[in-house]
């Protein structure tokens, strides 16, 4: 059974909501889709996986994966896939099961990201400036650490 959605974890829901807050001027997100791709590739960073639980059934509710696509963001998904997986098999469009696999892999990483998230903006007022101070810090940090090659050295 292919899912074609990427869920939310209910208990990570509130979180995912608050980040888009379509009311507030100063949310850090425009769209869910948006949301669930940094907490993706956060958890992906972290190497953080967190198995969803119950699903979120209302707001926001599972998310059809043709939205990420519109905007190349299944290019994400793909990738965490044949990170976790080594075998570019999981690109198969015809398996069903590697469908299965590759939205499983996602939602767990970006499950973990909402987990990181959620401890790292506890008590915050504004997300949107506690988002640019652990961006910033995230940033610092991987500067101190020596790599063999890293691309945002070439950013201005």
């Amino acid at each position: 059974m292919s899912i074609n959605k990427i869920r939310v974890a209910k208990n990570k829901a509130a979180l995912v909501q608050a980040l888009v807050n379509i009311n507030e001027k100063t949310s850090p997100f425009q769209t869910y889709v948006e949301v669930m791709v940094f907490a993706a590739s956060l958890g992906a960073k972290r190497k953080k996986k967190v198995p969803l639980g119950e699903i979120s059934k209302r707001e926001p509710g599972p998310i059809e994966q043709e939205y990420f696509a519109t905007k190349g963001y299944d290019t994400l998904i793909k990738l965490l896939a044949i990170a976790e997986i080594k075998n570019v098999d999981v690109l198969s469009l015809n398996n069903e099961e590697y469908d299965d696999k590759r939205t499983q892999i996602f939602e767990e990483y970006a499950n973990g990201g909402l987990e990181i998230l959620q401890e790292e903006l506890r008590g915050a007022v504004d997300y949107s400036d506690r988002l640019l101070l652990f961006l910033s810090f995230e940033r610092s940090n991987n500067e101190d650490r020596e790599v063999e090659f890293d691309l945002t050295r070439f950013l201005s």
